[in-house]
């Protein structure tokens, strides 16, 4: 069963660091983009569970930006937190990291933003809490995620583009500047 009292992004975050291993790589010995899905989709699972307290289902990859390659033997940091939650949903950003292994310098290479499902025990979409933002990147992304989960409703034609009124509101401000 979930608590549906609000919780801090800090709360549920989830962070995974792991080499990059040959049978992780293509044949220019870069890492698979399915195998980087795949990490940002287990640790994505983790915010959400950890967040829920329940069961999740991963319901879409809404967007994934791979920037740059990752060479064989990166180390590599996959981040995730929830960037905003939903009735039953959450819009988990992903973050992927390579460490310089010498000088401990890290370079951000990808990013991703999933939704995922909270479940109760017959599998069927249960509430979850609210999300409290603290800074000003999770500030920034709370903000952004209602915007794009409409978008992303009036596109699958689920609502009329009348509906969306963050992004009327968006469009009326970008008109107004």
């Amino acid at each position: 069963m979930n608590n549906l009292a609000p919780k801090k992004v800090s709360e549920s975050r989830s962070v995974s660091t792991d080499l990059v291993l040959p049978n992780e790589t293509n044949h220019y010995g870069n890492m698979f983009g399915g195998e980087l899905l795949a990490r940002m989709d287990r640790v994505g699972t983790i915010a959400a569970v950890r967040h829920s307290g329940c069961v999740v289902v991963t319901a879409a990859v809404n967007s994934v930006s791979f920037n740059k390659t990752i060479p064989q033997g990166s180390v590599v940091t996959v981040e995730a937190s929830i960037s905003r939650a939903f009735t039953s949903s959450m819009e988990v950003y992903i973050d992927v990291w390579v460490e310089d292994s010498v000088s401990g310098e890290r370079i951000k290479s990808n990013e991703a933003i999933y939704t995922f499902v909270a479940l109760n025990a017959e599998d069927k979409p249960v509430a979850v809490p609210e999300i409290i933002p603290e800074t000003d990147l999770e500030k920034e992304r709370y903000e952004g995620a209602l915007r794009r989960k409409q978008l992303s409703l009036v596109l699958a034609g689920r609502i009329k583009p009348h509906e969306a009124s963050e992004l009327q509101s968006l469009f009326q401000d970008l008109e107004n500047q």
